[in-house]
């Protein structure tokens, strides 16, 4: 059981303020007058002595303080050109910010949790103890603001009053990560204290860039105090791994939720967006994915976009599931996003209005960010993330150097997005959830869609996301499990994690329960019985498969039930097909629904063997599997290791 408060603070630690009196003489002695008067509006004494310790510890020059004005959100933007953290480019606020050639995506190998002697830890992610810890941070982020502005700024975690909204600190030298976070924050100052009575607590984050050199990187560090619900981050510039508010503080949700909001809430890595059903209904989806595995495609393909990465779950008082996004913004990967997949993106980022900050693209002698796989005319030579580029440049091992990171980004207000629903995302209501998908990068082995028999079946499809490694972390190769997509934002063990999944979507509080579904965008026609690794499907056909989703969690359509869940008739995708204007062929049909047992049973063992290397993982699961195992091996039996689904159909009658 996690334990809150528990061991020492390391941040009042180092900071050695322990007092109101103490924080208010530390403020009058280094802030400017304004910035004295914003911080003596915050009444909750525990977050002013977290902002003085961090002034204390990093020791800046100055400190400004953000209070979400349009005068404050404007100087931040100021500042930052003025420091050079961003340029200007030829679109009226579009920036560019480049990180450091070695740090492109988040240090999985230096990012830790702080735990107390004898505290468990997902056995997917790293831990240090906390006396260690402190020690580091003591060294590393003493006097690391000196020479700098330390800028401080408060902000909520989802609409403001939203059941699952959390108050956070944002403490940051780096005006790039204040920015962002501007942008893809609700600042929450005027409301700060009344927020932090609500919910019982805040989350904090210090951080500083340092000299922001490449020799400083051996040292950069991610630590997240799970007990005292605050992040340090330090000699690092790229968002995942400095705008703490994103995915450290997401961690710190995924703890609450297990360990203190058991079967009331849930924080998952997951869009959230609404389709338009027949007349005219809406209904909502939350899904999971991995990054480079389709979140935001899929996110944007609905008809009310709500979120694109992050959801904050729970069952309200009359028994639906609700979901807000904590986030107001995107800081989404652009590779490959173009105007035929994503014009909505697209309409943000190359036609004028939205702002919009440009990650580690390549610039051209206009001003003009491209990018791999926009559709575009590339330019022959620009500045990207390696300094001055020219087609054909190689890197020191005479490989060749895209012209944009593979993990290049793009922060954009949800707002500039023409199908966003902002009425509907800014409630704090949220919205009722009646589908849950999880999705992964499967070449070879599950259909494009299907739905689980019951919660139990849905938690573990969730519970077996498979994924290829992508660029949105350093020093990660191969095939890799990605239990919930929120693997690497799971602090605790996951059978902690697991049961309170199974807890919640079974619990008798949860009324009218959602479906549960698969996703899979990435069988390949080798592995279908033709040839090499172009897509079986394209990116537009996500509207079919969710079309058909929303269709099933009203019961407008019966489907196939198999051992693994209810798949598609191909009549139904045949007219969803027909509304977006496309063919749908039959055999096509055939070849991304029939199961490939042996592929499906290798799955299963895979997770299995897996799941049973690891503490307390509940029954339910092996169960499960069990289950689906023996339906799976009778189908191999009787019609070999490819089932048709005129065989399924069969074998279900």
């Amino acid at each position: 059981m996690l334990e809150l408060k528990k061991g020492i603070d390391i941040l009042a630690e180092i900071g050695g303020i322990n007092t109101l009196d103490e924080a208010k003489a530390l403020f009058e002695a280094r802030c400017g007058q304004e910035d004295v008067a914003k911080l003596g509006q915050i009444a909750n004494e525990e977050a002013l002595l977290k902002i003085a310790n961090a002034i204390s510890m990093t020791d800046p020059d100055a400190v400004f303080v953000n209070t979400g004005s349009d005068a404050d959100v404007q100087r931040v933007r100021e500042m930052s050109l003025e420091k050079g953290e961003e340029r200007p480019l030829a679109m009226k606020d579009h920036t560019i910010h480049f990180d450091l050639a070695q740090e492109q995506a988040r240090i999985i190998d230096r990012t830790f949790y702080i735990v107390n002697e004898g505290e468990g830890v997902s056995v997917l992610a790293k831990k240090i103890l906390r006396d260690e810890a402190y020690e580091y941070v003591k060294t590393q982020m003493t006097g690391i603001a000196k020479g700098m502005t330390l800028l401080v700024g408060f902000f909520s975690r989802g609409p403001i009053g939203a059941p699952a909204a959390i108050p956070a600190l944002e403490i940051t030298t780096s005006t790039y990560v204040m920015h962002s976070a501007n942008i893809l924050y609700r600042h929450v100052y005027d409301r700060f204290d009344e927020e932090v009575q609500r919910v019982g607590l805040f989350l904090t984050n210090v951080h500083s860039e340092g000299p922001n050199r490449p020799q400083d990187l051996p040292n950069a560090r991610v630590f997240m105090d799970r007990s005292w619900l605050t992040t340090f981050s330090m000699f690092c510039t790229y968002a995942g791994n400095t705008l703490l508010l994103k995915k450290g503080n997401h961690r710190f949700a995924v703890d609450l939720a297990t360990y203190y909001q058991r079967e009331e809430k849930l924080s998952e890595h997951m869009f959230i967006t609404g389709m338009t059903g027949p007349s005219g209904r809406r209904t909502y989806f939350a899904g999971a994915a991995p990054s480079g595995c389709g979140k935001t495609t899929t996110a944007m393909t609905g008809t009310d976009f709500i979120g694109d990465d992050l959801a904050q779950l729970w069952i309200a008082e009359d028994g639906t599931l609700r979901a807000v996004n904590p986030e107001c913004g995107i800081f989404g990967i652009v590779r490959d996003v173009k105007r035929e997949d994503d014009p909505y993106l697209m309409k943000c980022l190359r036609e004028k209005g939205a702002e919009v900050i440009w990650t580690n693209v390549l610039i051209d002698e206009h001003g003009v960010p491209h990018w791999v796989g926009n559709g575009e005319e590339h330019p022959k030579k620009g500045i990207n993330f390696q300094g001055e580029w020219w087609a054909g440049k190689t890197d020191e091992n005479g490989q060749p150097i895209p012209l944009s990171n593979p993990n290049a980004r793009c922060t954009v207000d949800c707002k500039f997005i023409g199908n966003y629903n902002e009425a509907v995302a800014e409630d704090p209501r949220g919205v009722e959830v009646k589908v849950i998908t999880y999705s992964g990068r499967d070449s070879d082995t599950m259909p494009p869609v299907w739905v689980a028999k019951d919660p139990d079946h849905g938690v573990v499809i969730g519970a077996s996301i498979m994924s290829a490694a992508t660029k949105t972390e350093v020093g990660a190769t191969g095939v890799r499990r990605q239990p919930w997509a929120n693997e690497p934002f799971i602090p605790g063990p996951l059978a902690d994690y697991m049961d309170a999944q199974f807890v919640f979507f079974n619990s008798d509080k949860l009324k009218n329960k959602p479906i549960m579904a698969g996703l899979n965008y990435f069988l390949t026609h080798g592995a279908r019985g033709g040839e090499g690794n172009k897509l079986l499907g394209e990116k537009r056909d996500v509207k079919v498969w969710l079309g058909w989703l929303e269709l099933r969690a009203h019961g407008d359509i019966a489907a196939i039930e198999t051992p693994i869940g209810f798949i598609p008739k191909y009549e139904h995708l045949q007219e969803l097909f027909d509304g977006i204007g496309k063919e749908y062929p039959k055999e096509l049909y055939d070849k991304q629904f029939a199961f490939y047992v042996d592929n499906i049973l290798a799955r299963i063992d895979l997770q299995e063997e897996a799941y049973r290397k690891e503490k307390n993982i509940s029954a339910r699961l092996f169960e499960v599997y069990a289950e689906q195992r023996k339906g799976l091996e009778a189908l191999r039996a009787k019609y070999g290791s490819i089932v048709s689904v005129e065989q399924l159909i069969e074998a279900a009658e």
